[in-house]
This record gives C-alpha cells, structure tokens and sequence, in this order.
C-alpha cells in the first residue's frame, strides 16, 4: 500500500447541519495523520535497510580478503562462481514462491547476460582476484571510485562537456585514485601493480554495469533481474575458474565462514535491502553508501587484519570522498 493512498478509509455522504463538522468531513481528515504515521514509519524501515548496506557492504571486501588469501583454499574465480551460483538460485526460487515473472524474452536475456558478466565477473572476479595480495581496505577505497568513472562514462556516451564543478570532481577524484596507487606502483613489485590494475579495472566494469543498468530498464522484478545476473555471472566464473586450472577449493574454516558470510549477507540481504532502500528513501541518500563503505572497510581491515592505514591511505582516501560528494551534489543539482 502506498503512504497516499486512501482507498483503504470509510467514507459516509451523511452530514450534519448547523454548521457543525460532516461526517463525511471527519473521514476525510484522517488520512493525513495517518499519512504522517505511515512515512514515519517508511522512513524508519527504510533507514534500517540503509543502515545494512552500510554494514554489509564495508564488511564485504574483509570477507573477500580472508577468504581468497593465500593458504585460505579458495581460488578466486572458484569462489565468486560457488557464492553467486548458490545465491542467484535461491533469489529465483525466491521470487517464484512469491509468484514473480521468471520467464524471460531474448532482449532480457541479452541484457541480464552482460549485465551479469560486467557487474560479478568483471567487478566482483576482479576483486577477488585482487584480494590475494590487496588489502581489504585499498581495494574498498579504490572500489568508490566508481562514481567518478560512472560521471565520466555518462559525459562522453552524452557527447557533452561536463560542468565546471564536476570537472573539479572528477579531478580531485582522480588525484585521489593516484594517491591511493603510488605506493604500489613505486614500489617496483609487478604483482602489487596488477593487483592495482585489476581492482581499477573492476570499478570501471562495475561502473559500466551500473549504467548500463539505469539507461536500459527491462520489465522485471528487481529480484529476478539480480537472480539471472548473478546465476550469468556464476556461469562466467566457472568459464574462467577452469580456463586459469584453478585447483579444487579446500577452504580452511575461517575461509568457509567468510564464504557464508558473502553468501547470506552479501548476497541476500545486502541485496534485498538495496531495493527496499532505494524504494522508501531519495536515491542521493542511498547512494551515500558509496561514503561510508571504505571507511567501514578501513576500520575493519585495520582492526581484524592489521592492515596499515598510512598517510597515503588518508591522503587519497580523502581525496575520493571529497570527489564523491561533489559528483552527488552535482547530480542533485541536475535533478
């Protein structure tokens, strides 16, 4: 039911003479308390989903980390393949018990297919990948730079020049980016430098998903659409996982435990609060995620793996955010 909507209230044509309050009057001057009554409520629900994402989503990559690290058991593809597959397959047995449309047409298949491959193979596989040598707290930080590269992709697919504030933006952003990547790169280590590649190229396929996702909508449940594009995305990983001879994965247990953790929580309910979210609050309010996810990410790295925090990691960390807040702000304005 909708917070307007009023067809639920009574409604009478008696009324009352003299001048005194109808009756038909009294009905009608309840729906706004009620309207009242039930936004607070909506805000609230919704506030809770936000809060999830926050959570769940800056707890991902420290999952990611201990899962794939080396001497956890799990090769990288072979876990992004295992986590998605199982999960896309409950999300459409899901959405069928609820009586949602799981059958598709060929354009949505086509859609949900390189959707799928763009958002987990190239952005999620590319992490995990990453993850074997990047700490959970650098790719996070590298991971919100997505914005930027969505702001930029939308610029030049528009043919326009972007506003001078978001020029400034982006500038900053990617002063940050750089900031963020010159250790690695200066210090002459090969694996750390395509580490550093792999988690920037996966903020732009996640990115490039994104977008492709808000310009194109196809007629189906949120539910279904993420069921489809993760069960694609499991079947790319296995693709790769067996293309790379990735061994047979013999997880230690804190590695099954991170596993479960991205299954459950990653997977399901992050996801499920996402829509929820973006349903009950402003779409600028829930996309602040993209803020409070590294700094989660960061704490936690710091606290559960002793992953250093230097004053490079502040530096562009900073840089980033202040990035962030100028490309939403700039959005907001456009609106």
């Amino acid at each position: 039911m909708k917070a307007n909507d009023t067809s639920y209230l009574p409604s009478s044509g008696r009324t009352q003479e003299g001048g005194r309050t109808s009756a038909a009057n009294s009905t009608f001057s309840r729906p706004s308390t009620l309207t009242r009554l039930e936004r607070q409520s909506l805000n609230l629900t919704g506030l809770f989903h936000l809060l999830v994402i926050y959570l769940v989503w800056g707890s991902t990559y420290l999952a990611i980390r201990i899962a794939v690290h080396q001497g956890s058991g799990f090769p990288p593809f072979a876990l992004g393949a295992s986590r998605t597959l199982l999960a896309g397959a409950i999300l459409l047995l899901w959405a069928r018990f609820a009586r949602q449309r799981v059958k598709v047409t060929t354009a949505e298949l086509q859609f949900l297919l390189l959707s799928g491959l763009l958002l987990w193979v190239g952005g999620n596989g590319m992490v995990n990948w990453a993850e074997q040598r990047a700490n959970s707290a650098f790719a996070a930080l590298l991971i919100s730079s997505t914005p930027i590269w969505v702001a930029t992709l939308e610029s030049f697919l528009d043919r326009r020049w972007p506003s001078l504030n978001l020029v400034v933006a982006l500038a900053i952003g990617f002063a940050g980016i750089g900031v963020l990547t010159g250790p690695a790169l200066l210090s002459g280590t090969r694996a750390d430098a395509l580490s550093t590649a792999a988690i920037l190229l996966a903020a732009l396929s996640w990115g490039t998903g994104s977008l492709l996702q808000r310009r194109r909508r196809i007629e189906l449940s949120p539910l279904v659409s993420s069921a489809y594009q993760q069960l694609f995305g499991g079947l790319g990983f296995v693709v790769i996982s067996l293309l790379a001879r990735e061994p047979f994965p013999h997880p230690a247990p804190q590695a099954w435990w991170a596993w479960l953790y991205l299954v459950i929580f990653g997977s399901l309910f992050a996801f499920t609060s996402f829509i929820q979210a973006l349903r009950l609050l402003p779409t600028s309010l829930v996309m602040t995620y993209a803020y409070v996810n590294p700094v989660i990410a960061v704490f936690l790295g710091w606290l559960v793996l002793g992953e250093p925090v230097t004053a490079w990691t502040i530096a562009g960390a900073t840089f980033v955010l202040l990035a962030l807040a100028g490309i939403f702000r700039e959005n907001g304005r456009n609106r």
